[in-house]
């Protein structure tokens, strides 16, 4: 009885079985005798101990190289797209000494422009002038939606191993980042507008905040006075911030003093001296 119990089950269980077979470039899955190939434009599988595996499986492919998508997207030319493209160079330094893919689409042709010649210079300063060339960093459209599906596209053909998102971003990054996110890649995204940061966060693995983007440009850059212009800045924060406790300590014991007196004095000398009359 239990052999026929156990031969009933095993029985049971083929049908459920999904026998799949692969080529360079077919896949082919066969279940409860109906068969379907998929067809792949490039090559899709490697052979590898003597079987088709995936790609991105194969431990031969381990560190080959990935691609990598880098959106510098730019709305009116502003700081965000300028801190971006240093950042860029620092991408596109590591890219080329990996020999791994780099795509950079834009939405307009001034940044098109720059991101060359940063790309350019950075494959150059590593030693392989021979692995660039214009189409990495490519115009796409000034379109807003249509440069979104445009990228889109990009992310799940090519189902790049890193995406950055560096810029002012609007209506187009929770939908950037969750294709991103779909394809399984690494994503960074770095942006001053407060109100697409909650995507950002919610969607990306690393998320520069605010003024966190001009810090990391200016850290990677290595530039001295990029560096003292962001340490001014933060200097002068330090000023702001004893200036407001200062001021309501002098206005709060000016207060409990009926208005009168010394300190209430200096509570109002405090006033006029930080007071914005424009």
């Amino acid at each position: 009885m239990k052999k026929l119990t156990l031969l009933f089950i095993v029985l049971l269980l083929l049908p459920i079985v999904t026998p799949t077979t692969y080529t360079s470039s077919i896949e082919t899955n066969c279940n409860n005798g109906i068969c379907s190939k998929v067809l792949y434009s490039g090559v899709r599988f490697v052979e590898e101990d003597k079987e088709w595996v995936r790609i991105e499986k194969a431990k031969s492919l381990k560190d080959k190289g990935f691609n990598v998508v880098f959106l510098e997207d730019d709305k009116k030319w502003l700081a965000k797209p300028l801190a971006g493209l240093t950042i860029l160079s620092s991408v596109a330094k590591l890219t080329a000494e990996y020999e791994t893919k780099l795509d950079v689409p834009v939405t307009r042709s001034l940044v098109m422009s720059n991101g060359r010649e940063v790309v350019k210079e950075a494959y150059m300063s590593v030693g392989r002038p021979d692995l660039y060339h214009d189409d990495i960093v490519h115009y796409v459209t000034d379109e807003q939606f249509g440069y979104v599906a445009a990228v889109d596209g990009i992310m799940v053909r090519e189902k790049p191993a890193a995406c950055f998102y560096l810029g002012a971003f609007f209506a187009e990054s929770l939908i950037l980042a969750e294709t991103g996110n779909h394809v399984g890649a690494i994503q960074i995204a770095g942006t001053a507008m407060p109100t697409q940061l909650p995507f950002f966060v919610a969607a990306c693995d690393y998320t520069l905040i605010g003024e966190e983007l001009f810090a990391a440009s200016a850290y990677l850059s290595g530039d001295k006075r990029q560096i003292a212009s962001l340490r001014g800045q933060d200097v002068g924060k330090l000023i702001a911030m004893g200036a407001i406790l200062v001021g309501s300590a002098l206005t709060t014991i000016g207060g409990l003093s009926g208005g009168e007196g010394f300190f209430a004095g200096l509570s109002d000398a405090f006033k006029r001296l930080f007071a914005m009359n424009f």
